[in-house]
């Protein structure tokens, strides 16, 4: 096998692990007495859906998934919605779920499949706030190089579904919530920016991220985050079903399948995405000369979500192409290394690739990657050799998943 072959192994591997269609079923519990409603969002969800109808029967329910990501079901009603940025139709989802969430009562249940991808999927600004407001936020937040758990913690303020809206809407019903996590630590308040959880009062202060980000925030914006936030709600039974970890130690095994020591470094590693690349070939020089932290043939693992701070207009890609560039830049010439940076849904930014495949022994033209990399262009450099990974939707989100192959 070869080291492109072996890499790509390791990434369908942790796909595998991270599919809510394996991961759901087991941690169900029998169905509920009386009414159940399912409501979800993300990009995983259209699975998560599915799964629950394969092992309770028919639901009914709606779920909000990007374009492009519906699955078949039986009553669980499936809507595209807009990501990263909401559209009128995240709106309109969540609108129609909170309606939904309120005709619930006691003994009836909430099932919420919550994942990746649905903050932007469903969107209902609070009231003084517009979609047009909500959207400039978001455009805001993603410019600003913010980690995702800040973001989110921005998010949830402004937004009367998040942070436990849609929980308060079904009380006094019982809630039950099933994550697919692609935030760093697994806080099941942040994913999605947790539609049914109410975040932690030692949480991150939205105003305090807004400061030190330098965030440009309509007027409407800055009045809801300085003002208290919504009461608590009781949460429910709570499930994270599938993560980044679950994931890395599925790549883990395929690597001492074929020989190789794995060496998961973390499955929460945040910061900008070129600068972690950087960092990375580090570590790898580090095996590769020294033999440490452990000998060739050694793969270095990890997951979590970087950033990318955008310094030019036009570039293509996203923030797993970005640590790649990078990555072979500071990686150029050490000799048998092989590397992998995938989003695990199967979209890396702004195109429709999960990410690349770079490979040590091929040649490139540093000062073209250099150009590349300064103007956030890093697709069109994996284009140019033939690196690209695309998979398509793959119906989960575990967020980032990378592999650094040294042999010598």
């Amino acid at each position: 096998m070869t080291d492109p072959d072996l890499l790509r192994a390791m990434f369908d591997a942790a796909l595998a692990a991270a599919d809510p269609g394996r991961a759901l079923p087991p941690a169900l519990p029998p169905r509920p007495e009386g009414r159940v409603l399912a409501l979800g969002a993300g990009k995983a969800s259209a699975r998560m859906a599915q799964a629950l109808e394969e092992a309770w029967g028919p639901v009914e329910g709606l779920v909000a998934v990007p374009h492009g990501a519906t699955l078949p079901t039986t009553r669980i009603e499936l809507v595209e919605t807009a990501h990263p940025v909401p559209d009128a139709a995240s709106e309109d989802a969540a609108r129609r779920m909170l309606a939904m969430a309120g005709d619930l009562v006691a003994g009836d249940t909430l099932v919420a499949l919550i994942s990746g991808g649905g903050s932007a999927l469903l969107a209902a600004p609070q009231d003084g706030l517009t979609l047009a407001d909500k959207q400039a936020v978001t455009r805001a937040l993603l410019r600003s190089g913010a980690p995702i758990s800040e973001m989110n913690a921005v998010r949830r303020r402004l937004s009367a579904v998040k942070g436990g809206g849609l929980a308060r809407a079904a009380a006094p019903a019982c809630v039950l919530t099933f994550i697919v996590s692609d935030v760093p630590g697994d806080d099941p308040a942040l994913v999605a920016s947790g539609p049914t959880i109410a975040a932690t009062s030692n949480g991150p202060d939205p105003a305090d991220i807004v400061r030190r980000w330098g965030i440009e925030l309509p007027e409407a914006a800055h009045r809801l985050i300085a003002a208290p936030p919504p009461p608590d709600t009781p949460s429910g039974e709570v499930r994270v079903i599938a993560s980044a970890q679950m994931a890395l130690e599925a790549a883990a095994e395929v690597c001492r399948q074929h020989g190789v020591t794995p060496l998961i470094l973390g499955d929460a590693i945040e910061g900008e995405a070129r600068e972690v690349g950087r960092v990375m070939a580090g570590i790898a020089h580090q095996v590769a000369r020294h033999g440490q932290p452990a000998p060739v043939p050694l793969c270095l693992l990890s997951g979590g979500e970087t950033t990318v701070t955008l310094r030019a207009e036009g570039g293509r890609g996203g923030r797993c192409s970005e640590f790649l560039l990078a990555f072979a830049l500071a990686a150029d010439g050490l000799g048998e290394v092989a590397a992998l940076a995938c989003d695990t849904d199967g979209r890396d930014g702004s195109e429709h690739n999960a990410g690349a495949i770079w490979v040590g022994s091929d040649p490139f033209d540093r000062i073209a990657a250099l150009s590349h990399l300064d103007e956030n262009d890093a697709w069109s450099f994996f284009a140019g050799t033939g690196g690209l990974v695309e998979t398509g939707p793959t119906h989960t989100n575990v967020n980032d998943f990378r592999a650094v192959l040294v042999r010598g």
